[in-house]
């Protein structure tokens, strides 16, 4: 079923639309409007939305719509957030099946039947069956744009002047959200990151494992010496499908985490305009070469706050008559973001700790420099890689002791000598001392004491005290 949303029809004078579209609880034309009517009963509810603490939004903004809208559930997809780009609001029988999948597929398909800036509204499949929907997407300035889908309960068409609100409402919660993103503590920016690039490496390795399964699958469906075509041509189809979701869904992780660097450096471009509009200070730009090339979501946030305070700060110190700012990737796999200027050359090492620049370059691994020469002007570098550092494998520090070894520690742990752990466990002395000296250099120690000691930080002995007697 398509979209519903042509109903193009205009308020009348009394509150009701050419159409006749009802809304609200109470079955009345235009029941919305006794809550959203007056400017200041909207603007209150988005204020009730915007001060919900982040946890705290999705779920305000369904209780505040409950009476624009009228829903059973909602879901957003934002490409905001890289550490959680998928969140939902509902009976979790139905918002546990809701997928970021489906919810992509949802605003291409709102994209494709709606002209921007207006919400869809129909019937359309999630969750696994068609379920009457209203579909509606924000795109704060040239960032990864944000869906948000209500579930209805009715397929009763909502009101055009509804639409238009939630749009708008919808807008500022999303413009809220990237400004909240942008200014992120240093410590929420790197887990941010880490987990973007954690989810990524989890999709590639998903992708890889099924789609292989799936392509082996294939090979004996279309082979001509199956004797069932028609359940081989059906088989084809599934597996075919599922293959272009997977990859779809790798394409889908990789949207949300990053963004084209053209794109990135353009949105700074059109930031830094307005700080100079009423200046004499002429600016020059240096796009990325690569300007296909992608930016992780985080380090083009830090890069654009970190010129933005340099331009700033020069300006106001240096008295500059020309800026040029240019990025570009390195060699050694980092986003490099440079801002010279030909001021007075005065400017601190230490300037850019203002407004916390260097704790968010710091977060993400990066490092910057500043370069002052007295009458000669001053340039900024902000380093920032382009990948975090592999972890460290941090397990536990018993995982590579064989069980002979681990038994061996067991004893040690409980101050036992060679000759009585001989004794316990049926071995040698000399075989004994062989294990003693491969547990201890597994470990990373050089005595009995700190294998001991370090047993014991692990939970050993296994065995409760004074039970171990020699056979």
């Amino acid at each position: 079923m398509d979209g519903i949303d042509g109903m193009d029809g205009t308020d009348d004078a009394d509150g009701t639309t050419a159409r006749g579209g009802t809304s609200g609880t109470d079955g009345t034309p235009e029941a919305w409007r006794q809550h959203w009517g007056r400017p200041e009963d909207a603007l209150a509810r988005a204020v009730e939305v915007l001060r919900a603490p982040r946890p705290d939004v999705l779920p305000r903004l369904s209780e505040v719509l409950a009476t624009l809208v009228p829903h059973t559930a909602l879901a957003q997809l934002s490409g905001v957030c890289t550490f959680s780009p998928t969140r939902s609001c509902g009976p979790a029988e139905l918002t546990g099946a809701i997928s970021a999948l489906d919810l992509s597929r949802l605003a291409e398909r709102a994209a494709g039947t709606t002209s921007a800036g207006r919400p869809w509204q129909g019937e359309a499949e999630l969750a696994g069956r068609p379920r009457p929907l209203v579909v509606t997407a924000a795109t704060p300035g040239d960032d990864n744009g944000a869906v948000l889908v209500l579930v209805r309960s009715d397929t009763a068409p909502v009101p055009p002047g509804a639409l238009a609100v939630l749009q708008q409402l919808w807008d500022l919660v999303i413009a809220h959200s990237d400004h909240r993103a942008t200014d992120a503590a240093p410590t929420q920016t790197a887990a941010s990151r880490a987990s973007a690039n954690g989810r990524a490496r989890a999709i590639a390795e998903f992708t890889g494992t099924h789609s292989a399964a799936l392509t082996a699958i294939l090979a004996p469906l279309r082979s001509a010496d199956l004797d069932d075509a028609t359940a081989r041509r059906h088989a084809t189809e599934l597996a075919v499908t599922a293959l272009l979701d997977l990859r779809r869904s790798a394409e889908l992780d990789r949207t949300l985490s990053e963004q084209p660097a053209d794109a990135a450096f353009a949105r700074l471009v059109r930031e830094l305009r307005p700080l100079l509009r009423h200046t004499r200070v002429r600016l020059d730009v240096a796009p990325p070469a690569q300007a296909d090339r992608s930016v992780p979501t985080d380090a083009a946030h830090t890069a654009r706050d970190a010129v933005r305070a340099a331009v700033l700060l020069m300006l106001e110190q240096e008295k500059p008559t020309r800026l040029h700012v240019s990025w570009r990737f390195t060699a050694d796999g980092l986003l490099r973001a440079v801002v010279r200027g030909d001021g007075l050359g005065l400017l601190a090492a230490d300037a850019l700790t203002v407004h916390r620049t260097v704790d968010r370059i710091t977060a993400l691994g990066g490092r910057h420099g500043v370069e002052a020469v007295p009458g000669w002007g001053t340039t900024v570098t902000v380093d920032l890689p382009l990948a975090l550092p592999e972890p460290s494998l941090s397990g536990d520090p018993l995982d590579g002791l064989q069980p002979r070894e681990l038994e061996v520690l067991d004893e040690l742990a409980l101050g036992r000598r060679n000759r009585d752990i001989a004794a316990t466990l049926h071995i040698s002395e000399s075989t004994v001392k062989f294990h003693v000296a491969n547990i201890l250099a597994k470990l990373g120690v050089s005595s009995r004491g700190e294998a001991a000691a370090l047993a014991h930080r692990a939970g050993l002995p296994r065995g409760p005290v004074g039970l171990h007697a020699a056979s």
